[in-house]
């Protein structure tokens, strides 16, 4: 399970009028863990900086004159996302601006190239209609700290929204439990097997009451975002 965060920084808003990408940045990982493997370039655009860009990223032409442009790169860049499933906040955004650079030199759209692409936007709208879903607030939400993210950056942004991916995908870790050595989880097993040949206590860990809330704000949100058709809820109201 190998998935790749995306964020990228540009010239302007829209690739159609000519905008390029200045900043691109992948983050890592592995079975919902960060490898520390990134992939992160500045990139010369041939072209001037919108100002209001310029406010959002803070990244000047003057400082991306020596940098490489898109075609020195590109078929590194293509080599980390080959096959990963790619997570991107906004993906209609930064795969257009990625396909206007591969278009540019006869290569193939980078969602070719990948195993999917992901879009945190639509996930999030979908787990919370009608709220507030750009990074900022998915931070809040979820309590990931943004503190240091004064500007927008490529690699600070797509190492965030890792964070608040794995926030928002809580409770899929154990859909990957069996992808791990069948050895690891025999002595696993064999640990937790008692030697004595008596059974040990089964020990019961009750719920706290912050941790009930949490789970009654969890189900409620559920409910909202399925328009009535959370089964937990239906359950408890037949119980």
């Amino acid at each position: 399970m190998r998935q790749v965060f995306l964020d990228t920084e540009t010239t302007g808003l829209e690739h159609k009028l000519g905008h390029r990408i200045i900043e691109i940045a992948c983050v890592e990982m592995l079975n919902r863990r960060l490898t520390n493997r990134h992939f992160h370039r500045y990139l010369n655009p041939d072209r001037e900086i919108d100002a209001g860009a310029l406010s959002v990223h803070g990244i000047s032409r003057e400082f991306l004159l020596d940098k490489p442009r898109f075609v020195d790169v590109a078929a590194e860049f293509l080599d980390f996302v080959r096959g990963a499933e790619v997570v991107i906040h906004n993906a209609a955004f930064d795969v257009g601006f990625l396909n206007a650079e591969l278009a540019l030199l006869d290569m193939a759209p980078v969602d070719t190239v990948c195993h999917a692409v992901c879009d945190t936007l639509r996930m999030a709208k979908d787990l919370h209609p009608g709220k507030k879903n750009n990074l900022n607030a998915l931070c809040d939400r979820y309590g990931v700290d943004n503190s240091h993210r004064t500007l927008h950056g490529a690699l600070l942004d797509a190492e965030i929204l890792a964070e608040v991916y794995l926030a928002m995908t809580r409770g899929q870790e154990s859909l990957i439990m069996d992808l791990g050595d069948d050895s690891a989880s025999r002595d696993d097993a064999a640990r937790r097997t008692p030697t004595s040949g008596q059974r040990q206590a089964l020990r019961v860990k009750r719920a706290s009451q912050e941790e009930l809330a949490e789970h009654q704000k969890l189900l409620t949100s559920i409910q909202e975002a399925s328009k009535g058709k959370c089964l937990w809820l239906r359950s408890e109201n037949k119980s």
